[in-house]
């Protein structure tokens, strides 16, 4: 249903280069990329993440309880995301670890826009 999330830079390239890192690691590219907006997936595949300047010309601000969660493959991978992340601009918002009963792992961090993100996974994964 998805098709993709949009959050909003003030920086496009600084928002490019956070982006690229997450979505390399994720096994895809670039989608889509205009001007002003840059979209990350695989035309077809599952929802992608994009990021852009607003289109009302006013600053980009972080919406409160809004996040976009990436799943991962392994937690393994919910760690490379989180140790990219953090790399590359992001901040922590809650290390790597099991959430609730331990059929949830996942990692929180912002980009550096400060929206916020996680990598998870559910059990059996």
């Amino acid at each position: 249903m998805i098709g993709y999330v949009t959050v909003g830079t003030n920086d496009l390239e600084r928002a490019a280069k956070f982006y690229d890192v997450i979505a390399a690691e994720m096994g895809v590219g670039r989608m889509m990329e205009f001007e002003t907006f840059i979209a990350w997936g695989k035309m077809g595949g599952g929802a992608g993440v994009a990021a852009t300047v607003p289109f009302d010309g006013n600053a980009a601000t972080v919406g409160n309880g809004v996040m976009v969660a990436l799943e991962a493959d392994s937690k393994e991978q919910v760690q490379r995301l989180y140790d990219l992340a953090l790399a590359h601009g992001g901040t922590d918002e809650g290390a790597p670890g099991a959430r609730g009963d331990g059929g949830f792992y996942a990692a929180y961090f912002r980009d550096p826009d400060g929206n916020k993100l996680n990598a998870f996974i559910m059990s059996g994964q």
